[in-house]
Parts: C-alpha cells; sequence; structure tokens
C-alpha cells in the first residue's frame, strides 16, 4: 500500500526515457485539437471572401432597389395566411334552398324570416319558373331564384316517391356549378335546407367554425321519428333541417354524382340518394344535433322547452306543426323568436332548471321562447327529457318512436305547468344584461289541493340575462338560473347565467 502512494504521489508531468523529455498522450492529443480548429477557422474565412459580392454592388441605390421587392413578397405571404386562418364567417357559406313552385306562394315567407340578401350568398331552386313580385319585396328580400336542370334521363323506380328527388339531390352540385371562378375563392360551405326551414344563421356560423373547411365534411342531424331513422338511415342527414357539406367534399360530389344516381333508381328521396353518394366517396355523417327535421306533429313545445345543450341552429316541417306561440300565424310565431335571436343567438332556447324552495316550485326557463313552473320538486334529470306535447310522424301517441327519451305531459293533474309564453325581449345597456319577460298563457288549470303557494296568482315572469358569445367556446354547460326573492305577488324575477364555482342544481 506504501509503495503504491508513493508512486503516485511522485508520478511527474513529463515522463524520462532513453530519448530524454517527451510530452504525454493528452498534451499531444490537446495540440492537434488546437491545430484542427485554426484550420477550420482558415478554411471557412477564406470560403466567405471567395463567396462575397463585390463592394462597388453593396450600394445605397441598390439596396433600395431591393427593399420593396423583399416586402412585397413578405406582405402576401402574411396576406394568404391570415386570409388561411380567418374565421369562417358568413360571406364564407353559400345557400342552396330547394323549393317548389306549387308552394312558393306561402313558403317564401320563411325564407325572408332568416335570409339577408346583403350579408348571405345563395340560390332558391325551383322546379319551373314563378312570378317574382316586386311589390311585395320579393326581389329584394330573397336569393336569386333558378331552374333545377332537365333530370328526366335519370332512372326513378320508387313507386313511393317523387322523382322531384333527384332534382333536389343536386342542388349542391348544381349552385357549385353556378359560381364563377371569382365567387369560388372565399367559399368554404354549401348549407342546403329547404323553403320551409328557418335557419339561426349566427348559431351555422358557431357550429362551422369547429371544423377544417379544407376537409371533407358532411354535417347535418337525424329525425326525430326513430322509424324514419330504421327506413331511411341512421348514418343521413335530413335535408329539411339542414345540412352543410365543406367545399371540397363538393367538389368531389359535383365529379361524380351523375353517375352515382343512376345506380339508386329504387330509393325514396333526396337526402338517401345524397348519403348514398357521401358513403361512395367515403366520407360519414358528422351529427351536430342543433339541425332540427322536426318530424312530428302537433305542438313543438316539449322539444323546443328542453332543447338539448348545443347551438340552435334550424327548424323544419313549419307547415306541419302548430305556430311556437299560441293565437298567432305561423311566420308570424317565427318573426317573434327573431327577438331574443338578435340579442343573444347563442343562447335561445337554452333550457336552466331552478328551485323557488320557499313556495316548493320546479321553474324551467327556455330562454326566449318560454317558462315552466311546477308545483313540487322535479329531478334536473326529468326536466331535461321532452313532454310529449306532439305526435310522431305517422301520428301516433307512441313513445317508443322517438330517437331520444320523453315524459308524459303530466303525472298529476297537481303537476301541470304554468307556461309563461316570451313576450318582449330587450338589451339593457345600463346593466349589459337582457331583459326578457314572458306572459301566462291563460288556460283552465284543474283545482289542486296540495297546501303550497298556487303559480296562478303570477302573471309575469323577468328573466335577466348577460348575452353569453363565447358559449359554446366552453365546454358544454347548461346556465344555472336563480328565483330572486320579491314581495310583488304577481311577479317573478329569475337570473340566468353562468353557474358559479361549487354551483349544483339541486332538487329542493
Amino acid at each position: 500500500m506504501k509503495g503504491n502512494q508513493k508512486d503516485s504521489s511522485e508520478k511527474p508531468i513529463w515522463d524520462r526515457n532513453s530519448s530524454g523529455l517527451s510530452m504525454t498522450r493528452p498534451g499531444r492529443l490537446m495540440i492537434w485539437l488546437m491545430l484542427f480548429i485554426s484550420v477550420t477557422y482558415i478554411i471557412y474565412t477564406l470560403k466567405i471572401v471567395s463567396t462575397s459580392h463585390p463592394c462597388e454592388d453593396l450600394t445605397s441605390e441598390s439596396i433600395l432597389q431591393q427593399r420593396p421587392e423583399k416586402k412585397a413578397v413578405t406582405v402576401t405571404a402574411v396576406t394568404v395566411e391570415t386570409a388561411k386562418h380567418e374565421a369562417t364567417d358568413l360571406n364564407h357559406v353559400v345557400f342552396g334552398i330547394a323549393a317548389s313552385s306549387k308552394l312558393w306562394k306561402q313558403r317564401k315567407e320563411y325564407i325572408k324570416i332568416w335570409y339577408k340578401p346583403k350579408k348571405m350568398r345563395g340560390y332558391v331552386w325551383l322546379d319551373k319558373e314563378v312570378k317574382i313580385k316586386s311589390e311585395t319585396g320579393d326581389q329584394e328580400n330573397l336569393p336569386p331564384v333558378r331552374i333545377s336542370g332537365d333530370t328526366s334521363s335519370f332512372p326513378y323506380t320508387n313507386k313511393q316517391g317523387h322523382r322531384s328527388a333527384i332534382r333536389i339531390s343536386r342542388i349542391v352540385s348544381e349552385t357549385l356549378m353556378s359560381l364563377d371562378s371569382e365567387s369560388k375563392k372565399n367559399v368554404r360551405w354549401f348549407v342546403m335546407g329547404d323553403d320551409d326551414t328557418v335557419f339561426v344563421t349566427d348559431n351555422l356560423i358557431r357550429v362551422l367554425r369547429k371544423y377544417d373547411h379544407e376537409q371533407m365534411y358532411y354535417i347535418g342531424s337525424l329525425s326525430e321519428s326513430h322509424l324514419q331513422n330504421i327506413f331511411f338511415s341512421y348514418g343521413m342527414a335530413y335535408g329539411g333541417g339542414g345540412f352543410a357539406i365543406s367545399y371540397p367534399l363538393a367538389v368531389a360530389l359535383s365529379k361524380m354524382q351523375d353517375r352515382c344516381i343512376k345506380r339508386y333508381p329504387a330509393l325514396y328521396g333526396s337526402d338517401d340518394r345524397m348519403q348514398a353518394c357521401m358513403a361512395e366517396l367515403g366520407v360519414p355523417l358528422t351529427k351536430e344535433i342543433g339541425f332540427h327535421q322536426y318530424d312530428v306533429h302537433g305542438n313543438l313545445f316539449g322539444l323546443l322547452a328542453a332543447h338539448p345543450v348545443t347551438p340552435f341552429v334550424s327548424m323544419h316541417h313549419l307547415d306541419v306543426v302548430e305556430p311556437i306561440f299560441p293565437n298567432m300565424t305561423r311566420v308570424r310565431a317565427i318573426k317573434k323568436l327573431t327577438t331574443p335571436m338578435k340579442i343573444d343567438s347563442a343562447g335561445l332556447l337554452q333550457q336552466s332548471i331552478c328551485y323557488d324552495k320557499h313556495k316548493s316550485w320546479t321553474i324551467s326557463v327556455s330562454w326566449g321562447f318560454a317558462v315552466q313552473v311546477f308545483r313540487g320538486s322535479f329531478s334536473p334529470r326529468e326536466m331535461e327529457m321532452p313532454s310529449r306535447t306532439f305526435l310522431n310522424w305517422y301520428k301516433r301517441a307512441d313513445y317508443t318512436a322517438y330517437a331520444f327519451n320523453t315524459r308524459p305531459v303530466s303525472r298529476n293533474h297537481c303537476q301541470k305547468p304554468f307556461v309563461f309564453h316570451m313576450s318582449n325581449a330587450k338589451f339593457d345597456p345600463q346593466l349589459n344584461t337582457t331583459v326578457s319577460e314572458y306572459t301566462r298563457h291563460r288556460v283552465p288549470h284543474p283545482a289542486c289541493r296540495w297546501d303550497m303557494a298556487n303559480p296562478e296568482e303570477i302573471n309575469t315572469i323577468v328573466v335577466y340575462k348577460k348575452p353569453d358569445p363565447h358559449l359554446w367556446t366552453r365546454s358544454p354547460r347548461k346556465n344555472c338560473c336563480r328565483v330572486l326573492q320579491t314581495k310583488r305577488n304577481n311577479t317573478v324575477w329569475i337570473n340566468v347565467g353562468v353557474c358559479r364555482a361549487g354551483e349544483v342544481t339541486e332538487v329542493k
């Protein structure tokens, strides 16, 4: 051990050998490394000098001549990139509306409610020419009218349907072909609908912004009728409720659709033909349940008062169902709904559920449409289910015929709801909130012996709600509502808004 310690402590930096002093191995490596770095630096410097431009070329004049060119390229690149990532808006959408000359006189009034020619693009596709009356505002308030191409050469063998289905199924392709090259540049989506369909265009845009318009998308929803979905398809968008097709998909469809249609002469309608071609293209339906076919009869109240947590995009079959507000024509009732639509389209028909614990009431607010007051306590799970105020498409009171859960109108005559329909809505700039009023719909109510406050004393319900344009950029959740206590017995005040931290809709 001692010998080893001595050798270690006396080890020299320079070793002696028969030739005298010599450098150790680490020292030699260090010198070679330094020489390699020096040679590399010299070669690199010579390379720069040999490839540099002569000094006389770098004049102030030549520099000034180059600057504008570089700047122009940069601005162009930024402009293209900005346009590419610009949020989808109405100017990126083209509507194709299927219409019939026989029903044009009455159904054009539905189109006037939602279509704004100065802000939107689209065409109405008819089977033959109709009179456009300037005195009724048709020219100023309707899309341009086009006549569908001749489809007599296409086979149609379905005995229950009508061959107009072929014409209607080609509307997206014909709309694409009707656009010139300049108009096509900023088109991202083609939206199809019927002449008795009303769109909430702000909510339509909210839905479309979720998807990449440069990809192939086929967006829509199913029928409310379970039987309709079985007969046709659970993978098909029902065109009455409207559907959207991205531009790349519309281009691909237009190239093969006529050949595709000829392969399916036995299909019933336009929607199943469209879906058959989508299947050949390999594009499935992307379901957005805010598109409403409304394959039902009767009163839509139960469906509208318990709308799912999704933007309300469209409604169809307005000629089949009753007016959505009582004692009004169908057109006037839809126009009434546009009042809250304009001040807070994102919150339209969204349901909030709360309880008045002092009076033992359950309250359901369908914002912009109606408020219901029930005696007793209903769980949120029950209130989320539409009440059966309607019949299915085959006019039967069969609750198993729907593609969703429903509940009876009332289990006990004391629990028949007191319904308050929206009578007015406005925006208060000082409070930065919407103020909507709901007036009681006067219908007979059976006598009730329950020992609790009687909602029959209430005449008006006032709902305060701040507009929330970012409602659908967050995860889906119902708003919470709170009953505000007041000494006035004939009016109820309610606040609706984003749920606070820890707030839960508990049965009380």
